[in-house]
């Protein structure tokens, strides 16, 4: 009995830690976030969907490619297998760049002929189904391995894009600041993310206050480097951007997108500090906070070690195209990585970077603060 009415004081203790460190905390920042929400919220018609994509009478059809083209030529046969005219087979011209990448099978989407007449053209390459395919191979690893885990993490990331979708982008577009809406959105994003993967627990909220604090870390540097570097976004949507909404400044939108970028990287090495903490704590209950806080950050370097290269690689990986465009040029490598588009990218990982390798201390003393440590015996 006696070690059963124990364990009814340390799960007491833990549960009043819990709350208060939710009242104290995360009910704030909670309450901050629902008064942002709906401050924010895009009320009435957005702009979304409002841009037609073909003029009036064409539209996209799907279609099987049956006769790639010839090894001088560009014209493919498609068989179409949407539309009007489902069922035959035309000629349809592709981009030199592409010519040699579709073969026989392929799915592709046309454009049909417009009201004029005409013959159909090359719109995109059909990816639906592969995608697909991933899409479920990802949710069967997550189900097998994870298991009920992993598929709530997957419930919190859809939660976290319909945030983006419904919300963020919208916001945005109807004038809000990109800069409020970004910061907004990434506390309800956090929130959903890390409380329906791993719980409420002392735990996933000690991950929760780390992620917020290196999120603060790297909007202030994010709000200093796109000013100082004169950071106005890259692309090819941006002239579209400067006609649709004039009122929105392209460097808030850079400084909103380095925001989100470092979402999920940061909630990671939270998360993993957190565990780390615990665990150490469990191994070794009579443990003071400051060896858990050493202990910690022994994983915590080797973590850091692996963040230093992780955002390198991940943008290096991404732009590898654009690498290879710049380098073609006759100039310094050093002028090279400071122009437009590559010091965006530059900025935008040394910014997220500093948050991660921040929040690790920050994470680690946290939950050696918090995590329930019995006394010693003499």
């Amino acid at each position: 009995m006696a070690h059963g009415h124990g364990e009814v004081r340390l799960e007491t203790g833990e549960a009043r830690r819990v709350r208060t460190v939710l009242a104290a905390f995360v009910l704030p920042l909670l309450l901050a976030t629902i008064v942002g929400l709906v401050v924010l919220w895009p009320r009435g018609e957005t702009p979304v969907g409002s841009m037609q994509l073909t003029v009036e009478g064409v539209t996209i059809e799907t279609g099987v490619v049956e006769r790639a083209a010839t090894p001088s030529g560009q014209t493919v046969v498609v068989e179409l297998t949407s539309g009007a005219d489902e069922g035959d087979q035309v000629p349809v011209q592709l981009p030199p760049a592409l010519a040699a990448e579709a073969d026989v099978g392929d799915r592709v989407k046309v454009a049909s002929p417009g009201p004029e007449g005409g013959e159909y053209s090359f719109w995109d390459f059909d990816r639906r189904s592969p995608v697909l395919w991933l899409a479920l191979a990802y949710l069967l690893s997550v189900a097998v391995v994870a298991r009920g885990r992993g598929l709530a993490a997957v419930v919190g990331l859809v939660g976290s894009l319909a945030v983006t979708v419904y919300f963020v982008l919208p916001a945005i577009m109807v004038g809000q600041s990109p800069f409020l809406v970004a910061l907004v959105g990434s506390s309800a994003m956090m929130f959903l993310a890390v409380y329906l993967a791993h719980g409420i627990s002392i735990r996933t909220t000690t991950a929760l206050l780390g992620t917020f604090a290196g999120l603060a870390i790297t909007i202030a540097l994010a709000a200093w480097g796109t000013r100082a570097a004169e950071l106005t976004g890259s692309g090819d949507g941006i002239p579209i951007i400067q006609e649709s909404f004039p009122g929105v400044r392209l460097s808030d939108l850079v400084l909103a997108g380095i925001v989100i970028a470092g979402l999920g990287a940061l909630n990671d090495v939270t998360i993993t500090q957190a565990s780390a903490v615990w665990e150490l704590h469990a191994a070794d209950p009579r443990a003071s906070r400051r060896r858990l806080f050493g202990r910690g950050m022994r994983i915590g370097r080797d973590h850091i070690a692996s963040t230093v290269y992780t955002l390198a690689f991940a943008y290096v990986g991404t732009a590898l195209p654009l690498l290879i465009v710049a380098s073609l040029w006759d100039r310094a490598p050093l002028d090279t990585v400071m122009s437009g588009d590559i010091a965006e990218e530059v900025v935008r990982t040394l910014v997220s970077s500093i948050g991660l390798v921040l929040a690790i201390p920050i994470t680690t003393g946290i939950a050696a603060f918090l995590v329930r440590r019995q006394p010693r015996r003499h």
